[in-house]
């Protein structure tokens, strides 16, 4: 079997076995990014040479006896948003395309701890904005099924690694459903965690209030790995919480029965593609027969999330970009008179017209006058959309909908209507509003072969629930597999 086909799993046992070594895997890595992600495009940063003097460490560390645990030597892709001491960090944008971070995110400091091989950081939405991964600076990504498609967004550099065989695994940040979106859509497992559950300490900020990391995976047990590593309190995170974190691994294979499963109605509305519909409803029929009670449930104030968040998010996203100006790092205009000139020329050069949409919207938000109007009574909603939550999670364990209403679009499709765009997100958005945890795993195929997801949501801090049921669900349903040069699926 080629090595990008095996999982952290896999790849762990090969390694204490000695039948391969770190150095071996990284340098498979690094030829097939070298052969295909010129296309793909879904690495800003390749770190060949510090990923192969890694590998050697990290070989060498196994050889003395040293076993940092199950992702000793693993090459992995992490999102350009984590901050990282030493490597440039872009986050998308050109503002801050020549950033070099004097210190490491908490998340990218516990993946070295880990002993993974850093390959190199990951294409994505300037400054996550985005469900397409095509408002960054350095060029759109491509979906690895079908070239002429989106990734999704904003970690559709980390979900095109990972179904391309281009890392084993990676890392991304999930705002509105910019982990599990992109994974949905390239057929992948993504995770995104509690808020709380990962320090935010080293990953620039977009909104404050909805930031979190998670894992995209090939495997749901490769999810539960990953998010083993990163998990935990951080006293550097003031949002940090500090709640032990369960050995997610020992969840994967547990019987199903009795489980309850909300299925809310809300979700299943008019404007779903039909194939999306189809597959999500016989991934509930799956997890029927392996023994869950299938409950309808009502989330009532769904319709309003979508309005909500795009309230909060580009508040918070005006206020925490505010930063940028050019003074203290990144890119800075040239040909400005004054400071203020200064200011106003290098912000309008540096960030992109998305981005730009975003803080204007925020400012207006939070402006004298229309702050009640908007901002504070979008909080009021907010409120009652995890109130909702959290009442029908009286009477379920889980929440299983879709994804994403549709599968991936057409490159363009719908960068000139970003109405039509922010719809991308209708599903995944509510989850981040309430802080609640949510994985996607691919559940079938649309009458094109793309990827269909299927989400499934659950109670606060409890990740374990939805490795159990989402881990049962793929033994059923099988893993997507690795996209090939043609987009079909490479046999292993």
């Amino acid at each position: 079997m080629e090595l990008h086909h095996l999982t952290l799993e896999d790849l762990a046992e090969y390694l204490r076995k000695k039948e391969v070594t770190s150095r071996e895997i990284t340098e498979h890595y690094l030829s097939r990014i070298d052969a295909h992600d010129e296309e793909i495009n879904s690495y800003v940063t390749v770190l060949n040479d510090e990923a192969i003097r890694r590998a050697d460490e990290m070989d060498a560390a196994l050889s003395r006896g040293e076993d940092r645990g199950p992702l000793h030597g693993v090459p992995i892709g992490l999102k350009d948003i984590f901050c990282t001491g030493g490597i440039l960090t872009t986050c998308g944008s050109r503002i801050l395309s020549n950033f070099v971070p004097p210190y490491d995110s908490t998340v990218y400091r516990k993946l070295s701890d880990a002993g993974t091989v850093l390959l190199g950081k990951q294409n994505m939405d300037e400054f996550a904005m985005g469900s397409s991964t095509e408002t960054s600076y350095f060029g759109a990504a491509r979906n690895p099924w079908d070239r002429g498609r989106i990734p999704g967004g904003s970690s559709g550099g980390s979900a095109a690694a990972v179904a391309s065989g281009l890392c084993a695994a990676a890392v991304g940040t999930d705002t509105g459903g910019s982990i599990r979106q992109p994974a949905s859509l390239c057929g992948a497992v993504g995770v995104k965690p509690t808020y709380g559950r990962v320090s935010r300490f080293g990953m620039i900020a977009f909104a404050s209030s909805l930031d979190q990391a998670g894992p995209i995976t090939k495997t749901v047990k490769d999810a539960a790995i990953l998010l083993e590593a990163i998990a935990g309190y951080d006293p550097k995170d003031s949002t940090s919480v500090d709640v032990g974190v369960p050995p997610y691994r020992e969840w994967c294979g547990r019987d199903l029965s009795g489980t309850r499963v909300g299925i809310p109605k809300e979700y299943f509305v008019g404007g779903i593609q039909p194939e999306v519909d189809r597959e999500v409803r016989n991934a509930i029929a799956a997890l029927e027969r392996l023994g869950c009670e299938i409950v309808e449930v009502s989330l009532p104030h769904t319709d309003y999330a979508l309005a909500c968040y795009y309230i909060v998010a580009p508040a918070e996203a005006s206020s925490n970009l505010a930063r940028y100006d050019g003074v203290r790092y990144g890119y800075r205009s040239e040909g400005y008179s004054d400071l203020i000139g200064m200011y106003r020329q290098t912000r309008a050069d540096g960030f992109g017209v998305e981005v730009k949409r975003r803080i204007m919207l925020g400012t207006y938000a939070l402006s004298a006058g229309y702050y009640d109007a908007f901002y504070g009574k979008a909080l009021r909603v907010r409120t009652l959309i995890k109130r909702d939550f959290l009442e029908a999670f009286n009477a379920v364990d889980v929440l299983v909908t879709p994804t994403s209403p549709t599968t991936a679009f057409r490159l363009g499709e719908k960068t000139e209507d970003p109405l039509t765009m922010y719809l991308s997100d209708v599903f995944t958005i509510p989850t981040n509003l309430a802080g609640l945890p949510g994985i996607s795993l691919p559940c079938g195929r649309d009458e094109e072969s793309l990827p269909v997801g299927v989400q499934i949501i659950g109670k606060h801090f409890r990740e374990e629930d939805l490795i159990k049921v989402a881990s049962a669900l793929e033994s059923v349903l099988g893993a997507f597999g690795v996209a090939g040069e043609s987009g079909a699926r490479e046999e292993s």
